[in-house]
Order: structure tokens, then sequence, then C-alpha cells
């Protein structure tokens, strides 16, 4: 096996050395754009070697203007199949068909039949396959709720190589975050889901319900994390990549061993304890967002009962304050705080598939 290239940086070698000159050659007038993004932990930069045995390699995206794809989308696809090199920095650059599960591995390649993967698109058809939208579509507030992170990710990580088209560069700019209001609101939901559960490891532990107290402390701690992506303005991925993600955002190197050591404390006082750190570590990052006015971070009892919690609706109420927009407060009219669709679920099937997600749309209106 060659040594280890992450593959964003295998498939922007790819691009330049193999196919632009190919496209330059032979299609010396195409308009186009070429990116790595979409499915695959390389977009995400989180690839290993481990990550190398399925659709993984020397590929990239070219996205096509609509006027052009019907009549050279062919053209193009032949001239790199018999132009293309049989390996690219030790990699085979052909892949064989997709298996049952839709995927397509590297397999041995025959010079001039090159089974590549530089798949060509125009914009309007992979948008409306990833996210199920036209990228020429104003997005409403419901519409931005209904859209996975993950998939919101997939379109504006990686890289863009080059865009002559320069809509693929304009999408990705579009859609780098929610907007404002919504992203008001999205904070106010997840802390909401705080509010709702924080008492609770107190009263599972008074209980001597010890499975469900470490239940509820693993909860929070994936909300404190959520959260703490809202308030880094960055998207998060789905499981697999969620921890990994969380590392690389600022606040991790503080909140990451608070988080742990909720996670590893063995009895309710010291969940309890880990958690109300966290809180205040998270409430010290919302006031210093400077979106409402400062907030107190310090623990209280729970009403009458011995359970020490951040009284997190205080959260929520200062960040309904300072929505403005009509949208989105027509939304909490209809729906209060559940938030957008990640905030809902975490069912796979749900965030994976537009067919299925954007049926989501009629939550948030009215009627």
């Amino acid at each position: 096996m060659p040594d280890f290239v992450p593959g964003l940086d295998l498939s922007r070698a790819f691009y330049a050395e193999a196919v632009r000159p190919i496209l330059a050659s032979q299609f010396p007038d195409l308009v186009y754009a070429a990116a790595l993004i979409g499915y695959g932990s390389d977009v995400l930069g989180y690839d290993t070697p481990r990550s190398t045995d399925h659709e993984w390699g020397p590929r990239l995206l070219l996205f096509l203007p609509d006027e052009v794809a019907p009549s050279l989308g062919d053209a193009i696809e032949d001239a790199l199949r018999a132009a293309l090199p049989v390996e690219f920095m030790g990699y085979s650059t052909s892949f064989g068909p997709k298996d049952a599960q839709g995927v397509r591995l590297r397999v041995l390649g025959e010079p001039g039949h090159i089974t590549h993967h530089v798949d060509i698109w125009t914009l309007g058809a992979f948008t409306l396959m990833e996210l199920g939208v036209d990228p020429d579509q104003a997005l409403l507030a419901g519409d931005w709720l209904a859209l996975p992170e993950q998939k919101l990710l997939q379109v504006t990580s990686g890289a863009v190589f080059h865009d002559g088209l320069g809509t693929l560069t304009a999408l990705r700019e579009r859609l780098a975050y929610y907007p404002h209001d919504v992203w008001l609101y999205l904070m106010a939901a997840q802390w909401m889901r705080v509010a709702q559960t924080e008492a609770f490891v107190g009263r599972t532990a008074e209980a001597g319900d010890d499975l469900g107290a470490r239940l509820i402390t693993a909860a929070l701690v994936r909300d404190l994390m959520r959260l703490s992506f809202q308030q880094a303005r960055h998207y998060a991925p789905y499981s697999k990549w969620f921890g990994s993600a969380f590392a690389g955002l600022p606040v991790a190197d503080v909140l990451g061993p608070v988080l742990r050591r909720a996670l590893a404390a063995d009895n309710g006082h010291e969940q309890e304890d880990a958690l109300v750190s966290a809180y205040a570590i998270v409430g010290e990052q919302h006031n210093a967002l400077g979106i409402t006015p400062p907030l107190d971070t310090a623990p209280s009892l729970f009403y009458d009962r011995p359970y020490r919690v951040l009284a997190a609706g205080r959260f929520v109420e200062a960040l309904a304050r300072a929505i403005e927009g009509d949208e989105v407060k027509d939304v909490m009219k209809t729906v209060g705080y559940i938030g957008a669709i990640d905030q809902i679920t975490d069912s796979t099937d749900v965030l994976t598939h537009p067919r299925i997600f954007h049926r989501m749309q009629a939550l948030y209106k009215e009627g």
C-alpha cells in the first residue's frame, strides 16, 4: 500500500495534475466547477488509512452548466476514461460498479479504459440529490429547520478546486450557516432541552436509579456538545464524527474534560457537580456572544428540592426576546421550542433521505 495521503489532498492533486490537463486540452472552452464535496470522511477531513477500503481514492465532482451537460457530459466521461492514468500517487484511479450497499471500491484499471470516479453533475441535480432543494431557491425558516446538519455540512465542507461557474461558491457561502434568527431559535431550543432534564440527574440518583442517572447525564452531555457547535456557528456532523468535530471547537479544551468527568462519575453527586461546572462554561460562552444581556451562570436549587441546576429556561427566554423577525416568531408560535430536525430526531433514515426530511417542513407551518 502507498503512504496514506488525506483524501482531500489526493483529490486536489488528482484534479490539478490529471483531470485539469485533459479538460484544458480536449475541452478548452469548457466552463465548469471542480470540487470534492458531498459524502465521505475525506470531505470532512476525518479520513484515516481505514477509510481507504471504500468510496475513497482519486475522485472528485465536475459541475457543468445546465445547457452543456446533456451534450458534453458523455464526451467528457469518455475523454477521462481514455486519458486518465491507471494510478495516481500510488492509488488506482479505477473503481468497480456499485455493490449491494451502493458502494464503489477501487479496482485495478486498464490503460485507456479507466472506470474513474470523476462524477459529472449539474449544480441543480446535485443539490436536489443532497438537500432536496433547488440551488436558486430562497430558503424560509421552515426550510432551514428541516435540513439535517450533516447534509448542510456535506455541501459546505470539502474544497472547491476550480469554479468557473461561480454558482457553486455562491451556494456554499449562502449555506455556510443558519440565518441569524434561525440560529437564535436553535440555541433557544437546545437550552430548552437542558432545562427540561437538568433536574433529573439528582432525582434519579436519589431514587437509586444509577443506570437512569447515567443515561440522563449522557444525554445532557450530548446536548451541551450540540449547543457548543451552535455557539461556534459550526454544523454538527452525525454521530460517527460528532466527538471528533467537537474536539476541534474552541471551547473543547475547557469543556471536554468536564464532560468526560460527568460521564465517568460513579454517583449522582459527582455527575451533578460535573454538569453544573459544564453549564457554567457553556453559559459563559453564551454571554461572550453578546446576543442577550449577560445571564448568571452560577448553579441554583431546583425549586425547594436539593438538585443543583442552571435554571436553563432563563437562556431560552433571553434568546426568544432577541429574535426580531416575524418568520421565526411564527415558528415559535406554531411549534414552540422543538428546534430543527436534528433536535427532534436522530433517526438515520429521516436525516439521510430528502424525500423524508422535507416532509418535516410541514411541522413549522401554521394550519
